[in-house]
């Protein structure tokens, strides 16, 4: 079991650590979104269905109006902070943030925003999604046979919780990792199963096949059976008028009672066959389902529904997707969250150098154990750098760049790659402090950099109320204060050893 644990941990704990990094950030992706784009005012929120649906549905009609599909999403709450409307057509899709109380568009930069980080710990960019999806899934399962194998492993586990003895070499990095590893345990153990269940239909492809049949028309015909589309309809080719969105409202208080809409999305919008599915909040509780209403867009009949319980077994899969996310979380429950996602990246990250410490300690000296030295210096310090290249870029890209939000994200492999190629130019211990102390002005700097570049300064941000945009900076400080004593204590460690 400890030589399972090990190589698991060693192969790909570089992918876990990047996973659980960018999902950790992701989970705070609509204050990220705040900062990344400080056009917005500060969020207000919830709001009044009635006016919002209004002023949306005018906008749509007067921007979109040849659109197949639209999109509103009402601000409910932290998950949906502003009013948003999208389209879908043939000369092409786009989106807008709506003032809600005069319905004119608010110009913001392109960006990819919070949610890049977000779709980056399951996508991984740059690859087609079945692969993303499989070399995930295989990743979140050796997790999981690693924390299974690591209770084995350290038997102790209460005695973990409670140990740490600073300045030990070997002994200090093992206390580390197991004390972050028992802390967060059970977040661990919740993340990682319930992140197998995301991508279970794409690890266990045989069992619906052997019930529906292979191929792409087995998998339509499963997905049918599981998510039943509502009353569908193909467009008539025959315009007519949309039915007012806010009176369908009484219908959905007369079904729902005080549940909030979340959003609401129009298919074939200005013809005669077309239909508005009214959709709940995927956030009021655990449950990662809402109900559903289904409308006949033009006469406001109602057509269809389905509730949030629809059975036992897509309840518990519900269940685990809605844990897995989190985004059901009071604000303490939520704190939590994120620091027992940061405790998870801290233990794969102790693992990974600890790994190295022990064969120094034995006197090894061979290419795999430098390589794996600089490569945990680039992974560990180096996504850091990476993603607070990120934000840099997206306040000192030009405006008008093409394909902005692209270039974002390009910044931020970019200046990982070059991350590692420091790690192999440099002695490591050089590079561990030099890579932290990059880290440290980065992500320090970030609050002057959003002084010189937005009118929502710290002090503006607390002065207002706006702790979406002043807990971005003042998290930015604290990263930057960690990775500042991570560069002193190293620099410390090296002047000791001579």
């Amino acid at each position: 079991m400890a030589w399972l644990h090990t190589w698991l941990g060693l192969l790909l704990g570089g992918l876990l650590y990047f996973m659980f990094i960018t999902g950790t950030l992701g989970y705070l992706d609509t204050g990220i979104d705040r900062w990344m784009r400080p056009e917005l005012p500060a969020a207000r929120y919830p709001l009044p269905p009635e006016p919002a649906l209004r002023q949306a549905q005018a906008f749509l009609q007067s921007h979109a109006g040849g659109a197949r599909r639209w999109g509103i999403t009402l601000p409910i709450d932290r998950n949906e902070p502003y009013l948003r409307v999208s389209w879908q057509g043939e000369a092409g899709s786009g989106a807008a943030y709506l003032d809600p109380g005069s319905g004119q568009p608010i110009a913001t930069r392109a960006t990819g925003g919070g949610q890049t980080l977000y779709q980056l710990h399951w996508r991984l960019h740059y690859l087609p999604a079945p692969a993303s999806e499989w070399i995930v899934g295989l990743a979140t399962l050796v997790l999981l046979i690693a924390l299974v194998t690591g209770m084995i492993v350290h038997r102790k586990i209460f005695a973990d919780f409670f140990t740490f003895r600073p300045s030990r070499g070997q002994r200090s990095w093992l206390d580390a990792h197991n004390l972050a590893s028992v802390v967060s345990l059970p977040f661990q153990l919740m993340i990682t199963y319930s992140g197998l269940i995301f991508v279970m239909f794409t690890l266990m492809p045989l069992i619906p096949a052997a019930w529906y049949g292979a191929g792409k028309s087995g998998q339509q015909a499963f997905l049918d059976a599981v998510f039943p589309p509502l009353a569908p309809a193909q467009a008539a080719g025959r315009p007519a008028a949309l039915v007012p969105l806010e009176q369908l409202l009484q219908d959905v208080r007369a079904q729902w009672g005080a549940a909030s809409v979340a959003s609401i999305d129009i298919q074939a919008p200005q013809d005669g066959q077309a239909r508005v599915q009214v959709v709940g909040d995927f956030a009021a509780g655990p449950l990662r389902a809402a109900p559903i209403l289904v409308y006949d867009g033009v006469s406001g009949a109602r057509l269809a529904q389905r509730p949030a319980w629809q059975s036992a077994p897509k309840a518990f899969r519900d269940l685990l997707l809605g844990l897995h996310e989190g985004l059901f979380a009071p604000p303490v429950l939520r704190a939590l969250y994120a620091l027992s996602g940061l405790l998870g990246a801290a233990m794969i990250a102790t693992g990974m150098v600890l790994w190295t410490v022990k064969r120094r300690q034995r006197g090894e000296r061979h290419a795999g154990l430098g390589l794996v030295e600089r490569l945990n210096v680039a992974i560990i310090l180096g996504l850091p750098v990476a993603i607070a290249a990120y934000f840099w870029a997206n306040r000192l890209l030009p405006l008008d760049l093409g394909r902005r939000a692209d270039w974002e994200v390009h910044t931020l492999f970019l200046a990982w790659l070059l991350m590692f190629v420091w790690a192999a130019l440099r002695p490591a211990r050089r590079a561990w402090q030099e890579q932290a102390l990059l880290a440290a002005a980065l992500c320090a700097g970030l609050p002057l950099l959003n002084a010189l570049t937005s009118a929502h300064h710290l002090g503006r941000a607390l002065a207002g109320h706006d702790t979406a945009m002043a807990g971005f900076d003042l998290a930015a400080l604290v990263a930057g204060a960690l990775f500042a004593g991570i560069a002193r204590a190293l620099a410390r460690r090296r002047a000791l050893s001579g």
